[in-house]
């Protein structure tokens, strides 16, 4: 390579362009009054930053704060206004009481501290372990709203100290928690619980606050959860742990399963902070103008991180109307159940990950409906074998069509190698040649791949289909304790990197029938494949894939569902089922010679397209053999 110098035109050009920069910095530079308005704004900065720390310290409260069961004397009095303001009133009456609200689905403990939830328990569930399921519980969830009053203080609803009181309205019930500052002025938080409903009312109002609330300062609204592990696999359940949002009018997405993953939108409509199979959701009747989400995984070795699995957060504005609060919500907490979100009729399906375009249409319109109705009627085990045959059944065309392929190049293979040989120093001749048998014999050699390919989209819908299915969930079948969660026929000692401790027996079952499956398939497809020159050994290549794809999903799956499991394991076996048939009885190699030799001898008319193949092709031959002879 040729070393590159500097020549004179360069430097000159260097020494303009740093004299152009001299001349700009000369130029721009302040004059004595910019630099005397500079030193007056940074002054001004330094005494507000002052100023501010002053009313952070004014505004920090601890528990210390509260004398709780005490009556508040003077003195404690003045303190509490001098740190809280007109909020005082509501640390004169501090108790630390929760209030216990059931329904037939949900148990609730509301916390006098924040005026929210200190504990959410799903009634009909328990985790792997037979305990119930807690969604909320021992602080591992926060709310919030931050904002600023008119006499310059910064305060957090999360340290201070609400009344609650709990109403019936028919058969709903009403809890109601204020944070006064009189009796008739008061920010609350109004939830309603329905008796058979996961989904309940959520309103935060103020009255009476338009003289407090400080509308020139942004109020935020902060909800967290740092969510539980409820499944046998931490790192299988974390990996369907992900924080969803809906946002402009319709619009959804989600952080991923980064360590540490961060987003914003606008006019965002709910947030969902979504387990595996358990979800908790705040939606909101409009949207709020913008918002953030965070999403940090917590799962770093699995056999240390046994508790939690991720942590979320974000942070949602709220407006003022009028000077007072008045923000229509509602709280979800309960199953990621396809069916029940998709219920509600308010785009929560979407949380459910069946897959993006064409493979989540044939979940929501096919898999779904399909496995209801078969799960209605059947255990769960045997709904999966009947809708595995069923699909299997549905794509055998597609299989026979591809077998078919491949023995129509198995029977013309020997002339595809007497061509290669014949033309093995002129790739465009040989090329042109073997394009013409096949357009002679009526074999394309794309013909095999096409039917493949139409299968794509159903294995990946179906692989993204049995990780959501909640029905599956702690439904045995065999040895399976649990479809939705690996099975387990021995416990390993130790730890295998990507295996883990334990033995699968439906992953080995799936993987043996993948392997003989892959035997046929790969002999059938070495016996077709003509020999290129300058091309790797197919023959290589497709027994190393032989080997390695069952082996892929022997450590893959040894985590998944044996739901899934158990479905590869039956589709594989009917597939090689259905091509012992298509084999034995179906095709016979010799008709097939026969019918492409018929095929030769007819005259065959090109396309347009082709025929303008062939004279690219035998102009760029001629263009070729010119150049050899200069």
């Amino acid at each position: 390579m040729e070393e590159k110098k500097l020549d004179i035109n360069s430097i000159i050009g260097f020494v303009l362009i740093f004299g152009i920069l001299m001349y700009m910095l000369w130029q721009n530079q302040p004059t004595p009054e910019e630099l005397e308005a500079q030193k007056k704004a940074q002054q001004e900065q330094v005494d507000a930053e002052k100023s501010t720390q002053v009313e952070e310290q004014a505004i920090t409260t601890t528990a210390e704060d509260f004398p709780i069961g005490t009556e508040v004397d003077s003195l404690k009095l003045v303190e509490l206004k001098n740190k809280l303001g007109a909020f005082a009133y509501s640390a004169t009456k501090v108790t630390s009481k929760e209030t216990l609200v059931e329904s037939d689905l949900l148990a609730l403990k509301f916390s006098s501290k924040g005026g929210y939830l200190s504990e959410v328990k799903l009634k009909k569930f328990v985790n792997f372990n037979g305990e119930p399921i807690y969604i909320v519980k021992d602080n591992n969830a926060g709310f919030n709203i931050n904002f600023g009053t008119t006499d310059s203080r910064i305060l957090n609803t999360k340290d201070l100290y609400f009344e609650p009181t709990v109403t019936k309205n028919g058969d709903n019930t009403i809890v109601s928690m204020k944070l006064k500052v009189s009796e008739n002025q008061f920010l609350e938080y109004r939830y309603e619980l329905k008796a058979d409903d996961y989904m309940m009312d959520f309103t935060i109002r103020s009255q009476g606050l338009s003289d407090v609330i400080n509308g020139s300062q942004p109020i935020n609204l902060d909800w967290n959860l740092k969510t539980y592990r409820h499944a046998k696999s931490i790192t299988y359940e974390n990996r369907y742990t992900e924080l969803v949002y809906e946002y402009e009018g319709g619009k959804d997405d989600y952080l991923g399963q980064r360590e540490l993953s961060e987003d914003t939108a606008e006019d965002v409509t709910y947030v969902a902070f979504k387990q595996h199979f358990f979800t908790s959701i705040l939606l909101a009747d409009s949207p709020f103008k913008t918002g953030a989400f965070t999403s940090k995984n917590l799962v770093k070795d699995e056999e240390v991180d046994t508790v939690f699995t991720k942590t979320f957060a974000t942070k949602l504005p709220l407006e003022l109307n009028g000077g007072e609060l008045n923000k229509a919500m509602n709280w979800y907490y309960g199953p990621s159940d396809y069916k029940l979100l998709n219920a509600y009729n308010r785009n929560l399906d979407e949380i459910v990950p069946l897959g993006w375009g064409i493979f989540g249409w044939i979940n929501r319109y096919v898999f779904i409906p399909l496995f209801g109705f078969l799960g209605g009627i059947l255990p769960y085990g045997f709904a999966i074998i009947v809708m595995t045959i069923l699909v299997r059944i549905v794509m055998s065309p597609v299989t026979y069509k591809s077998y078919l392929s491949q023995a129509k190049m198995k029977v013309i293979k020997p002339e595809i190698t007497e061509i290669s040989e014949k033309y093995k120093d002129n790739a465009m001749k040989k090329q042109q040649e073997t394009m013409a048998l096949y357009s002679k014999a009526g074999v394309s050699p794309m013909a095999g791949c096409l039917p493949a390919l139409m299968q794509l989209p159903v294995f990946y819908a179906l692989f993204q289909f049995f990780p959501s299915a909640f029905d599956l969930r702690q439904k045995s079948f065999l040895w399976a304790e649990d479809l939705s969660s690996y099975d387990t026929i021995a416990e390993l000692p130790f730890h295998i990197p990507f295996y883990g401790d334990h033995v699968s027996l439906f992953p080995i079952l799936a993987s043996v029938a993948i392997f003989f499956y892959m035997q046929m398939t790969t002999g059938q497809q070495v016996a077709s494949q003509p020999t290129q020159e300058g091309m790797p050994d197919m023959s290589k290549m497709m027994k190393y894939m032989m080997y390695f794809s069952p082996l892929m999903m022997l450590f893959f799956f040894n985590n998944y569902a044996s739901g899934l499991s158990l479905y590869y394991f039956i589709s594989n076996l009917i597939t090689i089922g259905i091509m012992l048939v298509i084999k034995n009885f179906i095709i016979d190699e010799d008709k097939i010679h026969a019918k492409i030799q018929e095929n030769k001898k007819k005259p065959k008319k090109q396309s347009r397209f082709q025929q303008k193949m062939a004279e690219m092709m035998e102009q760029a031959e001629k263009q070729k053999q010119a150049q050899k002879r200069k």
